[in-house]
């Protein structure tokens, strides 16, 4: 997968739906940042998402500008920036609305460990 250990900028709906469809099938949580220019939380909380694609190379950490990608924030009824969704699997399996940086950097480690093999 490209860029592992960044934040991927999203600018088209096709390179989204290729990104989620490539994490998909390596079994990655992916994590999306819905954002605009114009919101101070947003730009708070920028620096700390890309500091956790960093120490996280194994979650895909997507950013989507809701203002250039409506379709998108839209298909995933984004009504406050920021809000980050969690995919798994193609699905959502959680959402935070607000710059929560504790938050989200614990759903990060409990969402994208990889999957315990269990020993019987």
């Amino acid at each position: 997968m490209a860029a592992e250990g960044q934040v991927i900028v999203v600018r088209k709906v096709e390179e989204f739906d290729a990104l989620v469809k490539q994490g998909i099938e390596a079994g990655k949580l992916i994590v999306v940042d819905f954002t605009a220019s114009w919101c101070p939380p947003c730009r708070f909380i920028a620096p700390v998402f890309a500091e956790m694609a960093k120490a996280h190379v194994n979650v895909v950490f997507l950013k989507v500008d809701v203002d250039d990608l409506k379709e998108i924030a839209q298909k995933f009824e984004v009504t406050a920036m920021p809000t980050f969704v969690f995919l798994k699997g193609g699905a959502e399996v959680h959402r935070i609305v607000g710059a929560d940086k504790v938050e989200l950097g614990k759903k990060v480690l409990e969402l994208g460990a990889p999957a315990a093999t269990s020993s019987a």
